[in-house]
C-alpha cells in the first residue's frame, strides 16, 4: 500500500530564464550561461509534494535528489527575471546544499515549503531574498 501525496508543482524551471539567457548569448561572453539556460530546460524537473521535494537533473535527467522536510535546516531565495521566478538553496541536516534554480512562481513555492518545514528551520530561512 502506497502511501499518497499531493503534488503542488512538478516541472521544469521558469521559461523566462531560457529565453533571457538566449538573448543574453548573442553576446559571446554569455554563451556558457546560454548552454546552461538550453540544458536546465530541457533535463531539470522539480517536484514538491507535501511529503518531499525531487529534483531530476544531470545528463538525460539521470540524477535524482530526494530531500524530505524535516532533513531541512535552512532555506535561502533569491528573486530573479523581476520577481516572476526565483533561486533556492536547502541546507539539510548534513551541511550539504541542494539547489533549485530558475523556479517558476517561487514565493507561492517558498510560502508551500516554509509551511512543511520545523519551526526551527522557519526561523533561520527568514524571508523571502534574505540572504
Amino acid at each position: 500500500m502506497a502511501i499518497r501525496e499531493e503534488v503542488y508543482y512538478e516541472g521544469g524551471p521558469h521559461i523566462g530564464e531560457l529565453i533571457v539567457n538566449i538573448l543574453l548569448g548573442f553576446t559571446v561572453i554569455a554563451l556558457p550561461l546560454t548552454v546552461g539556460a538550453i540544458v536546465r530546460a530541457l533535463w531539470l524537473r522539480y517536484r514538491i509534494t507535501n511529503r518531499r521535494i525531487s529534483i531530476n537533473s544531470g545528463w538525460m535527467g539521470r540524477e535524482r535528489s530526494d530531500i524530505i522536510y524535516s532533513e531541512i535546516v535552512q532555506v535561502k531565495t533569491v528573486a530573479r527575471g523581476f520577481g516572476l521566478w526565483g533561486d533556492m538553496v536547502f541546507t539539510l541536516k548534513d551541511g550539504s546544499r541542494l539547489e533549485m534554480r530558475g523556479v517558476p512562481n517561487f514565493r507561492e513555492a517558498y510560502d508551500y515549503i516554509s509551511d512543511k518545514l520545523s519551526a526551527k528551520a522557519k526561523q533561520a530561512s527568514g524571508a523571502i531574498g534574505t540572504r
